[in-house]
């Protein structure tokens, strides 16, 4: 009789458990909310790619350091007639604010790459938003166009991060596609990591100043539209309303998932 009731017992938490987490996975449906369920917690996580049976994928830059190479890295995007999105940390910007200018005259999208390339996760609520806050004010200030995308330093971020940003109106940007160019990889190398990984709704990281990312560049780009694909800036790949997160952090519209 024991063993029944125990059994019974367990038979009800499992089934409440259940529900809970069903009720959980609605909710965040409904309000497409940056969050995913994980052992009993719900954790906040950033967009590292897009759910879309569209063949659409974002190539993106982080310009933290030098401008050695992009020019010819500007070039070869203009030539291919691909718009890209480039992530730039304020001291880079004040650096180099021509660059910004024809960044964002050749048709790129441009997103905060935070202003002193902090690990953001160390920060309290006031050290984020000022970050966020100055580091976009001086890419606004050359552009004459709102930022809306942010990626974290070094890919490092917690709840409150993700909280603070959203918050601002910012949406949170990682990638599924790392070309690992900053380790001076041969542009070979670095297209063949790329295109092997790179899949619907990716989003590609690269860094404006590594030593052969613009080498590299023409063949990522021409092999990846051969067999398809589009490249579009991540503020039009991304979704802004109707969807939810998986696991991976990878956005699924509501109406698939």
């Amino acid at each position: 009789m024991k063993a029944i009731i125990f059994k019974a017992k367990s038979t009800i938490f499992s089934v409440c458990a259940v529900a809970i987490a069903l009720a959980l996975c609605l909710a965040l449906h409904y309000t497409g909310a940056y969050a995913v369920y994980f052992n009993n917690t719900v954790r906040k996580l950033p967009i590292y790619s897009v759910g879309t049976e569209e063949k659409k994928i974002s190539i993106s830059f982080d310009c933290a350091w030098g401008v050695d190479y992009t020019d010819t890295l500007l070039d070869v995007l203009k030539r291919e007639n691909v718009r890209a999105t480039f992530f730039m940390v304020e001291f880079w910007t004040e650096k180099y604010p021509e660059y910004v200018k024809k960044i964002s005259d050749n048709g790129n999208e441009i997103g905060t790459h935070s202003a002193t390339h902090p690990y953001m996760s160390k920060l309290g609520e006031s050290e984020i938003r000022k970050e966020l806050t100055t580091s976009s004010e001086a890419i606004e200030k050359i552009t004459g166009k709102k930022v809306e995308l942010f990626r974290p330093p070094y890919g490092d971020y917690d709840d409150l991060l993700i909280e603070t940003a959203t918050d601002m109106g910012l949406y949170t940007i990682q990638w599924d596609v790392d070309s690992l160019d900053w380790k001076d990889l041969s542009a070979s190398d670095i297209a063949m990591r790329i295109v092997s990984r790179t899949r619907e709704g990716s989003i590609i990281l690269c860094h404006n100043n590594g030593k052969h990312t613009a080498e590299a560049l023409p063949i990522v780009l021409d092999t990846l539209k051969n067999k398809g694909f589009t490249f579009v800036p991540i503020g039009e790949l991304i979704y802004r309303e109707g969807y939810t997160m998986d696991s991976t952090g990878r956005q699924i519209p509501n109406a698939a998932a």
